[in-house]
């Protein structure tokens, strides 16, 4: 387990490269910075990308085209691409009024999918006879800011996660770059903008955080500020299962098995989730287990010292005993894929980046074992 402090700012959200070599991450504000790593626990920022004129709210990075997409609250996206040793920008009009929220590149790397405050999602595709990004819309009946996005491994279907407390999965079909897809257990027909599924908001809930798609797209997992995980699978008539849980409400989630997830959020620690064949969702552990405290006998004399010190009437450690001390946004694979995830990371509003290994959290935390 490997933990480094980039920063004194929150970074709101970051993207690995191929080699997992380079992140880039954003330090709450209009730039990008990546930062490469020099051996051992070292970090060096080797580019800072800077054509945002608002704060960036999404970065996403394609392995095998080495391009870097992000997006901001200036209602823009910009496509990177390294050009010598310069990462140079190209705009793409999204043709919203509202900021952009989420971005995503497709498995096959060809479009990529942008939520925002329109109600809206964009999916981008390069025309190479006009030499430049162009959009299509899916609208309908999307009712709020839409806040996550992750692709279906078909390069078709994507899954959207909103405000209005819904999560749906539509089709993103472009006749232009994609070929015909064959039949899925989310359906066969699949215009473009087709409404595949739907779930969730009657009456309850909350915004959709973070929504993710299991290695074979069969399950799809959501977490809600209402502090429920959500799962449902595709092949077993679409019911879902729905976990409510005691911790403070989570921000982000991912398959690291076909069977298990992992979430993290306000409560600043990764929590490990089961779904097992069944269809039940059960939760496994937390996988930030504190250290042990000390507790010394310290005289008198010591403890008013130290209040005197912190200016305090009550001698209290503000410290948390997770290893994030503060809420966590973003929760990514380090090694491995979803199917079989050996390291995930971690990045908050500590300025933080934990990576977790789960060889060593398995000898660590008891009856710990991912399926």
């Amino acid at each position: 387990m490997s933990y480094y402090n980039f920063l004194l700012e929150p970074i709101s959200c970051h993207a690995w490269n191929k080699d997992r070599t380079q992140i880039a991450i954003c330090p709450n504000n209009h730039e990008v910075h990546i930062y490469k790593k020099e051996g051992g626990d070292k970090w060096s920022k080797i580019h800072e990308l800077k054509e945002h004129n608002g704060q960036v709210t999404g970065i996403d990075w394609a392995p095998e085209s080495n391009r870097i997409v992000t997006c901001g609250t200036d209602r823009n996206a910009y496509v990177w691409t390294l050009k010598g040793n310069v990462w140079r920008p190209t705009l793409v009009i999204l043709r919203i009024n509202r900021a952009a929220r989420c971005v995503k590149w497709s498995p096959k790397e060809n479009k990529f999918a942008v939520g925002s405050g329109s109600r809206l999602i964009s999916i981008c595709y390069f025309e190479q006879e006009n030499d430049w990004w162009v959009c299509k819309h899916i609208k309908k009946p999307i009712r709020s800011t839409v806040l996550s996005l992750d692709w279906h491994p078909n390069n078709v279907l994507l899954a959207a996660g909103s405000c209005d407390f819904k999560c749906r999965v539509f089709s993103a079909y472009i006749k232009e770059v994609d070929e015909k897809p064959a039949a899925t257990p989310w359906g066969s027909k699949m215009p473009f903008g087709q409404v595949m599924a739907e779930f969730g908001g009657a009456g309850s809930g909350g915004w959709v955080h973070s929504v993710s798609f299991s290695v074979s797209g069969n399950r799809l997992a959501w977490v809600s500020h209402d502090s429920t995980v959500s799962v449902v699978d595709a092949a077993k008539s679409m019911i879902v299962s729905q976990l409510k849980t005691e911790y403070l409400p989570l921000l982000s989630v991912i398959f690291v098995s076909e069977n298990s997830v992992v979430a993290a959020g306000h409560d600043c620690c990764p929590m490990l989730y089961n779904y097992d064949d069944r269809g039940t969702l059960t939760f496994i552990s937390k996988l930030d287990i504190p250290k042990q405290s000390i507790q010394r006998n310290i005289s008198a004399m010591e403890r008013f010292r130290n209040m005197d010190k912190r200016a305090t009437t009550e001698d209290r450690n503000s410290n948390l005993e997770t290893l994030h001390q503060n809420s966590i946004t973003q929760v990514s694979i380090y090694e491995g894929d979803k199917g079989d995830c050996r390291k995930f990371c971690t990045t908050g509003i500590d300025g933080a980046m934990t990576i977790w290994d789960f060889k060593t959290l398995e000898s660590s935390i008891q009856g710990l074992r991912i399926m």
